[in-house]
């Protein structure tokens, strides 16, 4: 989707504050009500070691819980991890021949970007991942294993007990008033098109390709409104939480901890954005078989129950939802009657029109 900064969307969480980042882990005695995988195939088994790069933050130390110590554990594979995954860094990596991680979390656009431009990851060997991921998540250089929402927020005593659903509600400012927020490009960002294309009427599932002219004279009209164009997913929660806006588009993980801590906000998941992270194996990996033994793993229903239960964002495996307790699927993004009001986000079509579109959005904010 994004090159990811120095602040990404999980490392950000310690910009809040404890009291806002402490939600997202579990504590030890709801950890212990995880479920266990207590068995794996043998194929899945080995020695020696993995090298995984991750987001780093509070995603980190879910992972570490929910599979890192049990995969190390039950396959005896040492899992090294460590936190900056960057797609510049793979590239790097690659190009030098100095292949420092055998796995890498990205999104799965930074690594079809990547891939457009070079051979930089290896192919996923889907003959040994679980039955259960869905086919949408499988693509040839990556693997999807983890899925959030970019939905609406509001706060709730903003608007006399009126709530906004959907797009065309927040870009009418004089049913809900107030300033708004949404996401810019300083930090790589892509511009959120496809919300302007849906406040005009245009249907989720007639979305893509994206008329980016009809776009851009949607973001017209509300333009005048949106007092942030943020870069760092911390920025939008501050803003509701210190009232200086009443809407902003936001990554779902980031209102549980909103909410855990008191402020009047929530989330309208109505034509929200349904996107992914990926596992992307470096080309020329030192312990390419450990990582593709780990990538199947972790898509497990078990191990993604687990992510789901110590994080809330979603699983890639279609039976994660039965060690799930139905309270926790009401903010999870995967949970079937929230998923089917979201939109799956078409990272081949921003890979081939993303530069257009990144010129034009930055041009029109000048303008």
């Amino acid at each position: 989707m994004r090159r990811p900064s120095t602040f990404g969307r999980r490392a950000t969480l310690g910009l809040l504050g404890t009291s806002l980042a402490a939600p997202f882990i579990r504590p030890a005695a709801a950890q212990a009500a995880w479920p266990e995988q207590t068995t794996i195939p043998d194929i899945l088994k080995g020695s020696g070691e993995v090298r995984i790069a991750t987001f780093g933050g509070t995603m980190q130390e879910t992972q570490i819980k929910a599979y890192f110590e049990p995969f190390e554990k039950i396959s005896g594979i040492k899992v090294r991890y460590f936190p900056g995954s960057d797609p510049t860094k793979v590239k790097a990596m690659v190009e030098t021949g100095n292949v420092e991680w055998d796995m890498a979390q990205l999104s799965r656009g930074s690594i079809m970007n990547l891939q457009k431009r070079g051979d930089y990851f290896e192919k996923i060997d889907y003959d040994i991942v679980d039955s259960g991921v869905d086919p949408a998540y499988r693509f040839e250089y990556g693997l999807e294993m983890l899925v959030w929402a970019q939905v609406l927020a509001y706060r709730t005593d903003a608007f006399k007990g009126a709530v906004p659903k959907g797009w065309a509600d927040f870009w009418d400012t004089k049913k809900f008033p107030g300033e708004r927020a949404m996401i810019g490009t300083s930090a790589g960002g892509w511009p959120e098109l496809e919300f302007a294309l849906m406040a005009a009427g245009v249907p989720g599932d007639k979305l893509y390709p994206l008329d980016i002219d009809k776009g851009f004279a949607s973001y017209d009209k509300i333009k005048k409104d949106v007092i942030k164009w943020w870069d760092t997913g911390a920025i939008p929660i501050q803003l509701l939480t210190d009232r200086e806006v009443t809407m902003t588009t936001v990554w779902n993980g980031r209102m549980a901890a909103l909410q855990a801590a008191g402020v009047k906000a929530d989330i309208s998941w109505s034509q929200g954005l349904l996107k992914r992270d990926a596992w992307g194996i470096p080309k020329g990996a030192k312990n390419k078989a450990n990582a593709m033994k780990f990538a199947a793993y972790s898509t497990m229903a078990i191990p993604q129950a687990r992510i789901a239960l110590g994080i809330p964002y979603g699983s890639v495996n279609n039976a994660s939802n039965e060690y799930i307790p139905p309270e926790r699927l009401t903010v999870l993004p995967s949970a079937p009657d929230i998923k089917k009001q979201l939109v799956n986000y078409n990272y081949d079509w921003w890979i081939d029109n993303r530069d257009t579109v990144v010129n034009r959005f930055n041009k029109w904010l000048l303008s």
